[in-house]
């Protein structure tokens, strides 16, 4: 693979600089990719945990179904991201996840991880980053969903989208494309369809989103980012002041 096109080192490239060592180790992880259909489950809460995969193209969702039948999407995974990290130190799953588009994953076990320790501390630190940052955003999905309005939920989530897409994507420019259904949308936000719906028109309304079926379009970010009462550090915080103590 042509490292200037791994999802993967262009992530790690945004917490640090990468020597060619370190992204020969990141393509690594990248090998044997398999093609994977939208709706395809990648695994299933319970099944055995002890290999990571990472998201070569496509996007994906952890959830979780409630006694009701209800579900909960926990996480949505972008190209570059690296899933199952938070299950390194269990057994067994704690959520279910399934892709969302059609897409390309890379599955690696849990041993190999541990070899990029032993190669790499500056990978070993960004791993660690990257798991904290996937900590952080759960914080920040729980607020939202727990005390802003479905307007302030809306804008929060797709500004976070566009930045975390703008890290491996430089050619985004006030727009992205958001493969995800409005059933969807309101099982990561909390909302019913309906209010997925009549929140979308009330954002376009006021001109701060646009949609156009899959496509979004965001005229102001900062805008944006006012409306949800969005803080970006943590999304924008690196591990370089570590590595270069």
């Amino acid at each position: 693979m042509e490292q200037d096109k791994s999802c993967i080192i262009r992530h790690f490239s945004h917490y640090c600089s990468l020597t060619d060592d370190e992204k020969e180790l990141l393509a690594s992880l990248e090998e044997s990719p398999t093609s994977i259909k939208a709706g395809t489950v990648l695994w299933e809460m319970g099944a055995p945990a002890n290999e990571f995969c990472t998201l070569r193209s496509g996007w994906a969702y952890s959830y979780r179904h409630l006694e009701n039948g209800d579900r909960q999407i926990l996480e949505v995974f972008l190209p570059g991201d690296i899933i199952g990290l938070r299950e390194f130190a269990f057994s067994q799953r704690l959520e279910n996840v399934r892709m969302i588009s059609d897409g390309v994953i890379c599955h690696f076990p849990h041993k190999r991880m541990l070899e990029v320790f032993r190669e790499s501390l500056s990978l070993t630190s960004v791993m660690f980053a990257i798991a904290s940052r996937q900590q952080a955003l759960l914080t920040e999905r729980l607020v939202n969903l727990a005390r802003r309005s479905a307007r302030k939920k809306m804008a929060h989530f797709l500004h976070e989208m566009y930045l975390r897409l703008r890290q491996t994507n430089d050619d985004i420019s006030g727009q992205f494309r958001l493969p995800l259904s409005q059933e969807q949308l309101a099982d990561i936000l909390g909302l019913s369809p309906v209010h997925v719906s009549r929140t979308f028109t009330a954002l376009s309304e006021d001109g701060l989103v646009f949609r156009d079926r899959h496509h979004v379009t965001i005229p102001d970010l900062e805008a944006l980012a006012t409306e949800g009462e969005f803080d970006d550090c943590y999304l924008t915080d690196n591990v370089r002041p570590l590595l270069e103590a």
